[in-house]
C-alpha cells in the first residue's frame, strides 16, 4: 500500500545529525547528500557543501530495457511465435501483473520507507554513513529507486557498441565508492521528480533486475525458475525471487548446490515482511516451511531452437534484418537492435506449407548419404506479392563449429543468395532456358517457328553478346540421351527440354537480352555477380540460388512482374511502435504477352513433357526441369497463378550423379507435395492466353532445287528460311550427285524455319524414292494434342525418313484419327495426315 506521508525532519534534528557526524571532508558532502531533499522542504539555505551536490548530474534519461525479438508465422490465418532472440531474456510487465507478494517483499527486504522518501533514505543512509567513513566503499543505504539508477545506467553502459567506451560505462555505473553512491543519490531524488507515481519506479525495478545468467525482469525470472507467469507466483516462490536480487549467481535455484542458501536468503526475505506487517506470522511460518521446488523452463532462443522446421528460414529473416541498414548504420548496431528491442515480426512462413515442405524433403533424400555430399533444397514464393511461403532443405541447422565434423548439419542455406545464407548456387541446367524462350518471344519469334535442332558443332562468332561478345571456337554439345532430333517448334523444344534446339534459337538472339531477361525476372547469380551470358549459359550454367529461380517462375505466372522476395510483413515494438518492414519490390519485367507465350509453352511441360510427373493435376501450372552435365544438379521449378516454388536436389560439393544415386525423381515427388498442399490455399487460375502472333508462323514456298549441286541447293534453301539436311542417295535421272528430289517437295508451302530434307541422285535412273522403302510403323496418336503428336512422330523416327504431316482440325483439338492408321508402315518420304476433332 503507498504511503505517501512527510516524513521530512525539522531544524533540530539536523543539527542532531550534523553534531553526531562532524564535518569531515567526506562526511560533509555525504550529509549534504543526505540533507538536501529535506532542506528543500525546511526551506533552509544551503551550504557550500549542498553547492558541490546539486552540482552533480540530476536527469537521468530513462533507457528503454531490453526486450527479447520474437519471430512469428501463422497457421490457418493464426499468429504462431517461432524463434526468439536477446542479449537479456526479459519480458516487461505492469505492476498489476505482478503478485503483490513481489512488491511487498521488495519493499520490505529492500526499502522499506519507499512510499515515504523522495528516493533517497537520509535514516538508512546516515546509518550506513559510518561504515563509508571507515571504509569508503559507498555500501549499503541504496533505496529501490537508487538501485534502479544503478541498473539504469549499466543498461545505458550496456547499449554502448564500442567495447573500450561500453566497459568504461559500465565500471563507472558499478564501481564501489563513495563517488558512486552521491551520484546515485541525486539521479535518485531527478527520478523521483521524472515519475508522478511512486510504483512506477517500482514497475520500472522489478522489470530490469538481473535474476541470474541472462535472465532479467520478474516475469521472464518467474517463467524460468517456475514456469509460470509472475502475476501466478505464490508468497514462497515470490520471495524466493526477490531474495535472488541482492546476489543472483549465488542464489539463482537453477544450480542445486544454491538451494541452500537460496533458502537462506528466502527466509530472511519472509522475516522481513513479517517484521513489516506485509504478511501475518501464520504465512510466515507455513512460507518459511515449504520447500524450494524449481520448475526451470530454459527458453530456447536463436535460429537453432526456431520451432516448426523453421530454423533456416529464421536465419533468412534474421539476415534480411541484420543486412538492411533500415535497422541501423553498422552491422553491430543491427545486431544490438535486432536482440533489444523487442521486435515483434510477423513472417510470410505459411507452417502448413512448411510441414509439408520438409516432410516431402524428409521422405525424397536423406540428410547425408556415405558416398557423396548429397544437398536438396525448395523455395516457395507467392506470385504478386513475393511472400515467402516456405523454405526447407535436406539437413540440420546448425551454427556451431561441431557442423563442420557432421555430413548432416550445416549452417549455409542451400536456399538463399550469398549474402543471406553463405550458399553461392547452383548450376541451374535447362531451367534457364525459359529466359531464352522469352527472348525468342520479345524478339519477334512465333511458338511454332521451326528450328534445326539436329547435332551440330556451333561457331560461337554466330552468337551475338552485346555484354561480353564476340567469341571464337567452337561449341559441341549434346542433348539427354544423345538423342537426335530434326525440326521442330519452341513449344516442343521446351516440352522435351531439347539443347540442341534450344541453342540453335539462342544462334539467332542477343545473349546479353537474355542474361537481363533472367536477372529482371529474379534469376540472378547467388554469389552476386552478373549472370554469365556466353552461349553455354543457354543450358543453364549460372549458379543460382532455389528462392531466385522461384521467383523467376512466379513472375512468369504473375504475367510478366517480378517480385523481389520478403520474409516480413511488419515489425511493432512492445508499446505497439509499428516500424517499416522491408518491401517487395514488383516490376515488369517482360510483357504480359511475352509472359503468356512462355507460359504456354511451359504448361506443355507439366502436361505431357519432363516435368509431367510434377504435376498433382489440381489445376493450371507452368514449369521446367533442368539437369546440369552429368547429372550433378536436378531442379524443378514450377507455378500456378498462386504458389511458385523451385526445387534443387544435387551435389552440395562434388560430381556424383543423382541419377546413378537414385534421386532423379525426388525433385518431382517434392514438387508434387508441394503444390498439392499449397494449391487449395493459394489457387490455380487459368493462365492468359498467348497473342495469336506466338502462334502463328510465316509459311513459304519450298524452292525446286531439283538438279541443282548439294551446295547450290543447300544456300537456296537456306535463303529461303529453311534449314537443310541432307540425306541417303536415292534412284533418279538427274545426274549423280545432284539433287533428286526435297521433301516438303518442291513447289509446296512449309513453315519457315522447318528443315527441308535432300536427297541426291546416284544417276541410276528411277523416280527420286528413296532406296529404303520398308519404312517405319505408325505410332498411335489418339487423344493427342498438336503438340503431342509432334512429338511423338518425331521420338518415332519418322522424321528422319523425310516423313511430311498434315494437321486436319482445329490447332487445339484432340487427335482422333491418323493416315496411315496405328501400326502401319510409314514408306520414306510420304506423308502422315492427322484427323483432330
Amino acid at each position: 500500500m503507498s504511503m505517501n506521508s512527510s516524513t521530512a525532519p525539522k531544524r533540530n534534528v539536523l543539527a542532531t545529525v550534523l553534531g553526531m557526524l562532524g564535518m569531515s571532508g567526506i562526511a560533509g558532502v555525504l550529509v549534504a547528500a543526505l540533507i538536501t531533499p529535506v532542506i528543500a522542504v525546511a526551506g533552509v539555505a544551503a551550504n557550500s557543501t549542498i553547492t558541490l551536490f546539486e552540482s552533480l548530474p540530476s536527469y537521468l534519461e530513462i533507457q528503454p530495457l531490453q526486450q527479447k525479438t520474437e519471430l512469428y508465422a501463422t497457421r490457418d490465418g493464426e499468429r504462431e511465435k517461432i524463434a526468439e532472440f536477446y542479449s537479456q531474456n526479459r519480458v516487461e510487465v505492469p505492476l498489476d501483473q505482478i503478485s503483490p507478494y513481489v512488491a511487498d517483499a521488495a519493499i520490505s527486504t529492500e526499502d522499506p520507507r519507499f512510499y515515504e522518501h523522495g528516493g533517497v533514505d537520509v535514516i538508512s543512509a546516515a546509518r550506513a554513513l559510518v561504515v563509508g567513513i571507515i571504509g569508503d566503499d559507498g555500501g549499503g543505504a541504496s533505496t529501490i529507486t537508487m538501485q534502479y539508477v544503478r541498473n539504469q545506467r549499466v543498461q545505458a553502459a550496456e547499449a554502448i557498441l564500442d567495447p573500450v567506451e561500453r566497459q568504461e560505462a559500465y565500471e563507472e555505473a558499478t564501481e564501489v565508492t563513495m563517488g558512486r553512491k552521491l551520484q546515485e543519490m541525486r539521479l535518485a531524488i531527478g527520478v523521483e521528480q521524472q515519475y508522478e507515481d511512486k510504483d512506477q519506479i517500482l514497475e520500472g525495478y522489478l522489470n530490469i533486475a538481473l535474476f541470474g545468467g541472462t535472465v532479467y525482469g520478474i516475469e521472464s525470472a518467474s517463467q524460468y525458475y517456475f514456469g509460470k507467469p509472475a502475476a501466478d507466483l505464490t508468497l514462497p516462490e515470490s520471495a524466493t525471487l526477490v531474495g535472488m536480487v541482492q546476489n543472483p549467481n549465488a542464489f539463482r535455484i537453477d544450480y542445486e548446490d544454491n538451494i541452500d542458501a537460496s533458502t537462506d536468503r528466502r527466509n530472511y526475505v519472509l522475516m522481513r515482511m513479517e517484521d513489516e506487517g506485509a504478511i501475518t506470522t501464520e504465512e510466515y511460518e507455513e512460507a518459511v516451511a515449504t520447500e524450494i521446488v524449481p520448475n526451470i523452463t530454459p527458453t530456447q532462443h536463436g535460429c537453432m531452437n526456431a520451432e516448426e522446421n523453421s530454423q533456416f528460414f529464421c536465419d533468412y529473416v534474421q539476415k534480411v534484418i541484420l543486412n538492411d541498414p533500415a535497422f541501423g548504420a553498422t552491422y553491430e548496431e543491427r545486431l544490438f537492435n535486432f536482440q533489444t528491442q523487442g521486435y515483434q515480426i510477423d513472417t510470410t512462413l505459411d507452417l502448413d506449407l512448411q510441414a509439408a515442405t520438409t516432410t516431402s524433403l524428409d521422405d525424397a533424400v536423406p540428410q547425408s548419404l556415405d558416398y557423396m555430399d548429397i544437398g536438396a533444397a525448395a523455395s516457395v514464393v507467392e506470385p504478386g506479392t513475393g511472400h515467402v511461403l516456405a523454405m526447407q532443405q535436406n539437413k540440420e541447422f546448425d551454427e556451431t563449429d561441431a557442423a563442420a565434423d557432421s555430413p548432416d548439419k550445416t549452417s549455409v542455406n542451400y536456399n538463399t543468395d550469398y549474402q543471406y545464407g553463405g550458399s553461392t548456387g547452383f548450376q541451374v541446367g535447362s531451367t534457364y532456358k525459359i529466359f531464352t524462350l522469352a527472348n525468342w518471344l520479345q524478339s519477334g519469334h512465333s511458338l511454332r517457328e521451326q528450328v534445326n535442332a539436329a547435332p551440330t558443332s556451333f561457331n560461337m562468332a554466330n552468337f551475338q553478346d552485346s555484354c561480353n561478345g564476340p567469341y571464337g571456337g567452337t561449341y559441341t554439345l549434346k542433348n539427354w540421351g544423345s538423342l537426335s532430333y530434326g525440326s521442330m517448334d519452341a513449344v516442343t523444344a521446351t516440352r522435351n527440354s531439347i539443347n540442341t534446339a534450344y541453342v540453335a534459337m539462342g544462334e539467332q538472339l542477343d545473349q546479353c537480352v537474355t542474361r537481363d531477361i533472367a536477372m529482371g525476372l529474379g534469376a540472378h547469380r547467388a554469389d552476386g555477380a552478373p549472370n554469365e551470358s556466353n552461349p553455354a549459359s543457354i543450358l543453364g550454367t549460372n549458379y543460382i540460388a532455389p528462392l531466385s529461380m522461384a521467383t523467376a517462375v512466379a513472375a512468369i505466372a504473375n504475367e510478366g512482374v517480378s517480385c523481389s522476395p520478403v520474409a516480413i510483413t511488419a515489425i511493432t515494438l512492445r508499446d505497439g511502435t509499428e516500424i517499416a518492414p522491408p518491401e517487395s519490390n514488383c516490376t515488369e519485367a517482360i510483357s504480359p504477352e511475352v509472359a503468356a507465350g512462355v507460359s504456354f509453352a511451359m504448361e506443355s511441360v507439366m502436361s505431357g513433357g519432363t516435368g509431367a510427373a510434377s504435376n498433382p493435376g489440381m489445376g493450371p501450372i507452368i514449369g521446367k526441369t533442368g539437369t546440369a552435365d552429368n547429372d550433378v544438379h536436378t531442379w524443378m521449378i514450377a507455378s500456378t497463378t498462386g504458389i511458385a516454388s523451385a526445387v534443387w536436389v544435387g551435389n552440395v560439393v562434388g560430381n556424383v550423379s543423382i541419377g546413378n544415386a537414385g534421386y532423379s525423381s525426388a525433385r518431382h515427388h517434392i514438387t508434387s507435395s508441394i503444390m498439392t498442399t499449397g494449391i487449395p490455399e493459394y489457387g490455380a487460375e487459368e493462365f492468359p492466353d498467348p497473342p495469336t502472333e506466338a502462334l502463328e508462323v510465316e509459311n513459304v514456298m519450298v524452292p525446286d532445287v531439283r538438279g541443282m549441286t548439294v551446295s547450290e541447293a543447300t544456300s537456296t534453301l537456306e535463303a529461303a528460311g529453311f534449314t537443310v539436311n541432307v540425306g541417303d542417295q536415292v534412284d533418279s535421272d538427274e545426274a549423280a550427285g545432284t539433287v533428286a528430289t526435297t521433301n516438303p517437295s518442291p513447289n509446296t508451302r512449309a513453315p519457315e524455319g522447318s528443315t527441308v530434307t535432300i536427297r541426291p541422285s546416284n544417276g541410276e535412273g528411277g523416280d527420286g524414292a528413296a532406296a529404303d522403302t520398308d519404312g517405319l510403323p505408325m505410332p498411335s496418336l489418339a487423344g493427342m494434342t498438336y503438340d503431342e503428336a509432334v512429338s511423338a512422330l518425331q521420338e518415332a523416327g519418322l522424321g528422319d525418313i523425310g516423313v511430311s504431316f498434315k494437321w486436319n482440325g482445329p490447332q487445339d483439338g484432340i487427335v482422333s484419327a491418323t493416315t496411315p492408321a496405328a501400326g502401319e508402315t510409314v514408306a520414306a518420304d510420304s506423308d502422315v495426315t492427322i484427323i483432330a476433332d
